[in-house]
């Protein structure tokens, strides 16, 4: 199984790359975390929904077949360390890649969200788009920690 992040934005800062690598080199085999990033549109005074309309467009062809697709998004439900890591072994249990949109800084379509799944909410905080990366990928690392027990996540 394959856990695809398919995030708009590209040509991060460094330490935004560095961090990501670090929790998908943890990853084990049979989790490979993948990152499929979108070129962003120019943002344009007034033209907000048609840009995210044609990211979400680009978004949705990349998905790869059968996926089962989770997007991100504010509304979506939350979870803690503990019940991420349950639902990661659905995931697992479905025997299909999974898919994890993410949207460029004005949020994903309304066709992305229609598109997925689950709706899942990092946070009820606001993060910068480039770290949003990082804290899910080591999300993802401490959920399969918990889910392998390993001693990395200590509650």
């Amino acid at each position: 199984m394959k856990i695809i992040m398919i995030a708009v934005g590209t040509k991060m800062p460094a330490w935004v790359t560095a961090g990501f690598t670090e929790y998908q080199k943890r990853m084990p085999p049979e989790l490979k975390l993948e990152l499929h990033e979108i070129q962003p549109d120019k943002r344009r005074q007034g033209d907000i929904a048609k840009i995210t309309e044609r990211e979400g467009q680009a978004i949705l062809e990349a998905i790869p077949k059968k996926a089962y697709v989770i997007a991100l998004d504010e509304h979506g439900k939350e979870f803690d360390s503990v019940a991420l890591a349950k639902k990661l072994g659905a995931w697992k249990n479905y025997g299909q890649d999974i898919a994890l949109l993410i949207g460029g800084p004005d949020g994903l379509s309304q066709a992305c969200k229609d598109r997925a799944q689950e709706l899942w909410s990092l946070s009820k905080l606001t993060l910068p788009h480039p770290l949003v990366r990082v804290v899910l990928a080591e999300t993802l690392y401490r959920a399969y920690s918990i889910d392998a027990g390993l001693p990395y996540h200590r509650a």
